[in-house]
């Protein structure tokens, strides 16, 4: 196995056009346990660590742009209040050591139906800034997914950046494990309020081939939520919603759950993440509000 180390992102880019079979590497979080446990052997290894700017932020408007490089811990600490949804995601990413290395550039690479991160992005409506020697090119979050750990990457590209929304209004994620810290979602789900457009983002994670959404949870919410007043939740409103997340899933049954109890979690997980943003838009502290935030 090569390894090859750019001290800059042009080198990176370089290296990448001339092995396109290349892994890159940032936080090692995914990559080196594939590693170790011998499920998989890439034929060369790109390191990024070296590679100046990639592990900072900007804001851009009512735009976050993450650098590939930064790590979930700082996004908790210095993004919680712009992107909480994701930042929510973020702490429930494996162990402190695992938060202070991981990315969402490296979970967004992996494609895994399960990263915590997939959910709150697809609820955000982010964008993957992918690059090569030919230039850049924006993904939006929908369409970067492709297949089970694939994405729209083509063979000569890197992610430098994740193009993430300023949070519009509540956002709330939440995840179902086999226990309480350090474990792959049994299945997740993350919502977002957006009421200047008067929609709602929703994002699915381990409970189908790829990370998707439920459009028509989110249509039902464009027109049954009161978004010029204040009036509490409809519970028909929260119950539907629910079942129309679940329905949009296309579970397995696997070691972690059945496909059954997944469609159930998803529907229990959507009224509740629902329930709670709102009460945030509305300024009532009563609905449901002990326990929020992952599961």
């Amino acid at each position: 196995m090569d390894f090859l180390r750019p001290r800059t992102w042009d080198e990176a880019l370089a290296g990448k056009a001339e092995r396109p079979d290349a892994t890159p590497i940032q936080g090692g979080t995914d990559v080196m346990v594939e590693i170790n446990l011998d499920r998989g052997r890439p034929a060369a290894l790109l390191d990024l660590t070296a590679v100046p700017g990639l592990d900072g932020w900007s804001r851009e408007g009512d735009v976050v742009r993450l650098g590939a490089g930064l790590t979930y811990a700082r996004l908790i600490a210095e993004l919680g209040n712009v992107l909480p949804g994701l930042a929510q995601a973020a702490r429930t990413v494996g162990s402190p050591q695992i938060r202070n290395r991981g990315t969402v550039a490296g979970n967004l690479g992996a494609a895994s139906p399960a990263g915590d991160s997939h959910p709150p992005l697809l609820a955000s409506g982010a964008t993957v800034e992918a690059a090569s020697t030919r230039g850049t090119r924006l993904i939006p979050i929908g369409e970067f997914y492709t297949g089970v750990k694939r994405n729209a990457l083509r063979p000569d590209e890197l992610i430098r950046a994740v193009r993430v929304p300023v949070a519009g209004g509540p956002q709330y994620f939440s995840k179902i494990g086999t226990r309480n810290a350090m474990v792959i979602a049994v299945c997740s789900f993350a919502v977002a309020l957006h009421p200047a457009e008067r929609r709602a983002g929703t994002g699915i994670g381990s409970a189908a081939p790829t990370p998707r959404r439920a459009p028509e949870a989110e249509a039902l919410l464009a027109e049954g939520l009161d978004w010029a007043g204040r009036s509490p939740l409809d519970p028909g409103l929260a119950r539907r919603f629910g079942e129309l997340v679940a329905a949009a899933a296309a579970p397995i049954d696997d070691v972690r759950g059945r496909a059954a109890y997944r469609r159930h979690a998803l529907a229990v997980m959507a009224r509740r993440t629902l329930t709670w943003a709102w009460a945030d838009h509305i300024g009532d502290d009563t609905s449901e509000s002990s326990g929020r935030g992952a599961a």
